[in-house]
């Protein structure tokens, strides 16, 4: 019988970051109730102070989000060589602990789709071959309803911030165009290497999201982690029935950077895994993004160069998840 060493136990884990577990649990999330008459205010404010918050009585059916959330488990609970066989599609498809290109790595395995309903469908008859119309209806019913609530959200935000048109923000989300995505993340429980070195490996690692807005739910496993203003990490506990609202970069550079988008990070569960859906909410490739003129004071100006979100996405693809995207972009104080 062959004794497996510790060390050559922590050799299969080497390349993915680690941190020590935290009790540090944020009881002072935002939490909006999406028909609040002052909804509104409180997302503006949450956004401002936070690039964060938690959404209650969304409105989209518990009974799209199981049905997603139970076919998808049936896809990563397959043999990896049955889920490999539909990806990498750089970037969709499946993926398994490599995130990017650029040498990110982490204690994580995904399937990344295209939400445009041309892309999801063929996608969806590969990765289900057997009930290919089954994964697929669960994944545009969720969507949809997502995708609704997410704009809604937006119109919130413009009404807030004083607006003339409240789609200001939401029309870039709905129209056809849309460059938006959808990401099924799957951490498995990870006991064997707490257990030998005491500390949780990195599922994810310390990153904004450079879309306009990011709209997660997860099972009830904890891992989910923000960075506070002043620099704490804090984790956020978890709620299988409620939404998680992250300020995307975009939104940042259009509202001048009144909103800021959140750091986060998700730190893998010794005893569970954990399942999250991530829509992201992000303009047509040929959009121009930039602070909104009614959002510019005459004494700070405008703190970012515009440009496309193709340009933008292109320029994260080629930075590490923790970079600073938005210096790229940002104005000197001489511009």
């Amino acid at each position: 019988m062959v004794i497996l060493s510790q060390q050559s136990a922590l050799n299969e884990f080497f390349l993915i970051k680690t941190c020590k577990p935290t009790t540090n649990t944020f009881t002072g999330i935002p939490e909006v109730n999406l028909s609040d008459p002052d909804a509104k205010t409180l997302i503006v404010k949450a956004c401002q102070e936070f690039g964060f918050f938690k959404l209650v009585n969304h409105g989209v059916p518990f009974e799209f989000i199981t049905n997603l959330e139970n076919e998808a488990l049936k896809f990563f609970m397959q043999t990896q060589s049955q889920k490999e066989r539909i990806g990498p599609r750089d970037p969709f498809g499946y993926g398994n602990k490599r995130i990017g290109t650029n040498g990110d790595v982490g204690w994580v395995e995904y399937l990344l789709l295209n939400t445009n309903p041309d892309v999801i469908s063929p996608m969806s008859l590969l990765i289900f071959q057997q009930n290919p119309e089954i994964f697929r209806c669960a994944v545009e019913d969720y969507i949809g309803a997502v995708k609704n609530m997410c704009c809604e959200v937006l119109e919130l935000i413009a009404d807030g911030l004083g607006m003339v048109e409240r789609n200001v923000l939401s029309r870039m989300v709905r129209d056809e165009r849309s460059d938006s995505c959808f990401r099924l993340n799957h951490y498995p429980a990870c006991k064997q290497h707490q257990e030998l070195s005491g500390e949780n490996l990195i599922g994810f690692g310390e990153h904004t999201d450079p879309q306009i807005i990011s709209v997660l739910r997860s099972n009830n496993t904890s891992g989910l982690q923000i960075c506070l203003r002043d620099g704490t990490w804090v984790s956020i506990p978890p709620d299988q029935t409620s939404f998680f609202i992250n300020v995307g970069d975009s939104l940042q550079v259009m509202t001048n950077g009144s909103f800021k988008s959140v750091k986060h990070r998700v730190l893998t569960d010794t005893t569970k895994s954990r399942m999250s859906m991530i829509y992201f909410g992000a303009p047509p490739l040929n959009e121009k993004i930039a602070p909104l003129p009614s959002l510019v004071s005459k004494k700070e100006g405008s703190l970012y160069k515009e440009f496309t979100w193709m340009e933008y996405k292109n320029a994260t693809y080629k930075t590490r998840l923790a970079d600073d995207r938005l210096s790229l972009f940002e104005k000197s104080s001489g511009q």
